[in-house]
């Protein structure tokens, strides 16, 4: 399978990734994930991007789609979850294009969608591992030790750009760009909406049934 996952921050997204690539052994790209790690370089691009990043503005899709195109060649043949990519309709046209020349078009795009009040709520209490980049959340994903990671018993923290201020950006943001990119899957037929509001293990649950009937 070659999925991608769409849905605004807090959505879930990098949960039910996570859950997808273990249930049917896929490659995770993690658009945030592969953002965060290049702006940690301290390269001129990861510079660029961490203005970016810290403003809670998208990164312009050139960069994005560069990044992603390093990362898609090397897993491509094995299937894969894309989490938070693409983001814009060019970014949609160029992985069309992309995966067309590799011969391995998408398999599906699943849309989590989730009202902006239930968003605000969660990145409330969202906690980030600065060292293995894990997420957790007070209340509906606690870790074992409160503040504490899990995997490297790191100090969990709030990111830069989950602060209030920041998440509010991200949201508008989110919700501009994202009608056209959801018209393009429609029109293709690949696009399937989920309902994310719910819990993790809900949410899943959907996602799960879906995967395994378009898998037959």
């Amino acid at each position: 399978m070659r999925l991608a996952l769409l849905g605004p921050p807090g959505a879930g997204k990098g949960t039910q990734a996570a859950r997808i690539c273990e249930a049917f052994g896929l490659p995770h790209l993690s658009s945030g994930d592969l953002l965060r790690a290049e702006k940690l370089k301290n390269t001129p691009s990861g510079k660029r991007i961490r203005d970016y990043i810290d403003s809670g503005r998208f990164v312009p899709d050139d960069l994005m789609i560069s990044i992603m195109r390093s990362k898609l060649v090397s897993v491509v043949r094995q299937g894969f979850v894309l989490d938070g990519f693409p983001r814009t309709l060019s970014q949609a046209e160029s992985l069309t294009e992309m995966l067309a020349s590799l011969e391995s078009p998408l398999t599906g795009v699943i849309n989590l969608a989730v009202a902006p009040e239930v968003l605000t709520r969660r990145f409330e209490g969202r906690r980030v591992c600065p060292v293995c980049l894990s997420v957790y959340h007070v209340d509906l994903m606690p870790p074992q030790r409160e503040g504490i990671c899990d995997h490297d018993g790191a100090a969990l923290v709030i990111r830069p750009d989950d602060m209030p201020a920041v998440v509010r950006t991200r949201i508008e943001t989110y919700h501009y760009t994202i009608s056209p990119l959801l018209e393009y899957y429609r029109k293709a037929r690949l696009l399937w909406d989920v309902d994310a509001s719910g819990s993790v293990e809900t949410v899943w649950s959907a996602i799960e049934a879906h995967l395994l009937e378009i898998g037959r």
